[in-house]
């Protein structure tokens, strides 16, 4: 039905009338729409059924608008996604990766910045997505003679994510947005900058993005010091509620004091340690 690059083509099946996308190099190579892919072509990789009727509506939408060899390298790039991290990752990324690529062509070859203000929290957060979406953005460049600077690089992360984890993007930006409004919460309580680079930033993060995900899901969790903490961290537990009552609203939702309490311990790890340790030098 169409040849999105040498690597790619929509096919449709006789039998089922099913629209299917296939992969394996050179597969669409002289490829014309209405001749025939036999099922045992030994160039034959992977293959890509969109099983939701609205992600099928909205990929016929992208096939429309969107220029085929973006899309071609997309499903490249969701191809490897499947084999490096899971086959199991949600469709709708066929949908939404090669419009964000699209765009992200046109701001670079129109100089347009890329501005990506939580790129190392990214980084932190979601190491193995961030590693994949290099090679994503290594392809991108072999295809489209274009350089992809780091802060798309994060943007790249952030859709892979999405997929393997089936937490719509929306959902990740704004997660990943709440993770930086909290870090800057806290520099601006403590009125000292925080060291990216730190082994206890990392900590305090990685449990911030935990403490939301069970936040979403509903998953409780149980502080055995909580009492203790509030007694011996008093500061600490008090910007804690502080943070909390800032994700409450913006998720629209309650922080348990289970929660809080760990957040605190973090807290004084980040903020108060460091600064200990600056007194005794």
């Amino acid at each position: 039905m169409r040849v999105f690059n040498h690597n790619v083509v929509l096919v449709e099946e006789p039998v089922t009338k099913s629209e299917v996308v296939l992969l394996g190099k050179g597969i669409g190579f002289g490829r014309k729409p209405g001749e025939k892919i036999v099922t045992d072509d030994p160039r034959l990789e992977k293959r890509f059924r969109l099983e939701n009727e609205t992600n099928k509506r909205q990929y016929q939408t992208v096939i429309d608008r969107l220029d085929h060899s973006v899309i071609g390298i997309a499903e490249e790039i969701i191809a490897l996604i499947t084999r490096e991290i899971t086959p199991q990752i949600n469709e709708h990324i066929h949908v939404a990766l090669p419009d964000h690529i699209q765009f992200a062509i046109y701001r670079l070859r129109n100089g347009l910045e890329i501005v990506n203000p939580f790129l190392f929290e990214i980084q932190t957060l979601h190491a193995q997505e961030f590693a994949l979406a290099k090679r994503a953005a290594e392809m991108i460049k072999q295809s489209f003679d274009i350089d992809v600077p780091e802060s798309e690089i994060g943007f790249l992360a952030l859709h892979i994510h999405s997929a393997v984890s089936y937490v719509p993007i929306t959902k990740t930006v704004q997660f990943t947005n709440l993770i930086g409004e909290l870090v800057q919460m806290i520099e601006a309580k403590s009125q000292q900058p925080i060291q990216r680079n730190s082994v206890d930033y990392v900590r305090l993060i990685t449990h911030l993005r935990f403490a939301l995900d069970r936040i979403r899901e509903g998953k409780p969790i149980v502080n055995p010091l909580l009492e203790r903490i509030k007694l011996t961290l008093p500061e600490q537990y008090e910007l804690a509620v502080q943070l909390a009552s800032h994700i409450a609203e913006r998720l629209e939702t309650t922080l348990p004091d289970d929660e809080v309490g760990y957040l605190a311990m973090h807290l004084f790890r980040l903020v108060q340690l460091p600064y200990r340790e600056k007194e005794n030098e």
